[in-house]
């Protein structure tokens, strides 16, 4: 959606008022038609963690339509980690002269026996926060006699990034460095949701950093196949107000369409190089997923030609089914099937200074977002 006013790039034009107003109006009337439609309430599905809390940040909820319902769905990176993969980063973290370098949002996600990275390392184990795959890649030169394990988890906007790393290191001829490769993909993620037969999304808010590198056309099939509404859509307040009405307009419709909202930065080809990047180091393979399981064809794991620096392989460490925290229900706020008010421990036993699962504890986590601003 172009409009003369939205080919300026600035960040106020994105927060103005007066259009934020203009969309709220527009909304109320499309989301009577569009509920009318689907005999109730029109339930869209966000499905990036960055919009769950842009949404909740700017206090949106509460101004939108009453038959009007947004669901936070599976895009927290360290939401949908499965436990028996949590469990595996904390083996490897146990493994004797290990450097463990991940992502901060790793640090306080507990293992099915409640530990968690944070109290691994004040218990002695060398684990690292980096802000980079590459600082991991340079903590292996800087100290070749220790092997250094990067946390490698995310959807396809980490995977490139970490992918390079991983080249480099190989380009560099490191033997002391390897990572993990728990990677989800988006586009079967949608296609999990939409097969369940209780689901209920009316319409996908696309990750905009997500599409960036895939494009457009990996979500044809939700539209073609699902006719299921589809907009790719920025982070700012009106970025937002402009996807849900472009959502709105298919619902009334009835044309099911994968729209651009976030053209500034989403190409319909994505991003080549970086896909090229990623398919050179990594493969399509099966992934875990918390509250689904382990599915064929959602994940990426090691090519053949980079399989050494499989951190598992290398250091033998097996997949275990593990439960899910007692009472937690982060896994059912990730199929959309739950608000985080709908959780038994939400604001009591599980806050984000003593988080009992991971939609608490990551900064894109849904439950989170909810503590934090409020529904």
């Amino acid at each position: 959606m172009k409009t003369a006013s939205a080919e300026r790039f600035s960040s106020p034009l994105w927060r103005d008022p007066g259009l934020a107003a203009a969309a709220l109006s527009e909304m109320e009337t499309l989301a009577g038609k569009a509920s009318a439609l689907t005999g109730g309430t029109v339930n869209f599905m966000e499905v990036c963690g960055t919009h769950t809390m842009a949404i909740a940040a700017s206090g949106m909820r509460k101004l939108f339509p009453k038959t009007l319902r947004m669901l936070s769905g599976p895009g927290c990176p360290v939401c949908v980690t499965s436990q028996g993969d949590i469990d595996r980063v904390l083996a490897l973290a146990e493994v004797p002269g290990v450097i463990l370098a991940t992502f901060g949002d790793m640090m306080k996600v507990k293992g099915s026996k409640g530990l968690d990275l944070h109290a691994m390392r004040e218990r002695g184990t060398d684990v690292r926060v980096v802000y980079s795959p590459l600082d991991a890649v340079a903590l292996a030169e800087a100290e070749p006699s220790r092997q250094v394990i990067f946390v490698g988890v995310g959807f396809e906007t980490t995977a490139p990034v970490i992918a390079g790393a991983v080249a480099r290191a190989r380009k560099a001829g490191l033997k002391n460095f390897s990572s993990t490769a728990f990677f989800k993909l988006v586009p079967p993620a949608l296609e999990l949701l939409l097969s369940d037969p209780e689901n209920r999304i009316h319409g996908f808010m696309l990750p905009g950093h997500v599409s960036a590198i895939i494009g457009l056309k990996p979500y044809a099939f939700v539209a073609e196949k699902r006719r299921v509404p589809c907009v790719v859509t920025g982070f700012e307040p009106l970025d937002i107000l402009a996807g849900v009405n472009m959502l709105l307009r298919q619902v009334v419709s009835g044309k099911p369409a994968v729209e651009d909202e976030y053209f500034r930065a989403v190409r319909a080809e994505g991003n080549p190089a970086a896909r090229r990047l990623m398919d050179e180091v990594f493969a399509v393979g099966p992934a875990s997923w918390r509250a689904i399981g382990t599915v064929p064809g959602t994940g990426l794991g090691f090519s053949k030609a980079y399989e050494r620096f499989d951190a598992v392989k290398r250091f033998g460490i097996k997949y275990k089914e593990a439960p899910e925290p007692k009472g937690c229900r982060c896994g059912q706020i990730l199929l959309g099937k739950a608000l985080p008010p709908d959780c038994p421990l939400f604001g009591k036993a599980c806050t984000p200074s003593s988080a009992v699962g991971p939609c608490m504890v990551s900064s894109e986590g849904a439950c989170a977002a909810w503590f934090k601003y409020g529904g």
